[in-house]
């Protein structure tokens, strides 16, 4: 029996989730951001001198603060990053620079602190992710992230 093209009828398909912040369409080149100067070239977002005569939006990373909508989550917890703290947010600090160098949709959004408890927002899942394996290769202790929305979010933890 031949069910040739059409297959079964009575099946259920997945459906795709949208992701409001992932651009579906190339941006006119050279394209600058309104917020934050970061210009699209060549089919990505770059740190250049925004031209005079391009066009304005607000990139993906600027739309994202501003709606407070995070990508990634890190939050680091234990007695340890409380004595350890000034150095640690350094090390954090210093990630984000080399990230954002390449990356400029790549950003720490806030660092919000709650006694031993610091939560570190992101616009993308490899700031998240770069951070916190950084802070685990030079404190070592215990680290995991779970993927969220089909890989689109992450959270990850690190306690010592």
């Amino acid at each position: 029996m031949d069910k040739g093209q059409h297959g079964r009828r009575d099946r259920l398909l997945k459906e795709k989730r949208h992701d409001t912040y992932k651009e579906d369409k190339k941006w006119p080149e050279p394209t600058a951001c309104t917020e934050c100067n970061s210009v699209y070239l060549e089919g990505r977002w770059t740190w250049y001198e925004p031209p005079v005569n391009a066009n304005r939006v607000i990139c993906p990373a600027c739309q994202r603060i501003a709606d407070d909508y995070p990508a990634g989550t890190l939050s680091l917890t234990g007695y340890f990053f409380g004595q350890h703290r000034e150095e640690m947010l350094n090390l954090i600090h210093n990630e984000e620079k080399l990230e954002k160098g390449e990356h400029p949709l790549e950003r720490i959004m806030k660092i919000s602190e709650e006694g031993e408890h610091t939560l570190i927002t992101t616009t993308g899942i490899h700031m998240a992710r770069r951070i916190g394996e950084a802070i685990s290769r030079a404190y070592q202790g215990d680290l995991s992230f779970t993927y969220g929305d089909g890989e689109k979010t992450i959270r990850v933890l690190w306690n010592r």
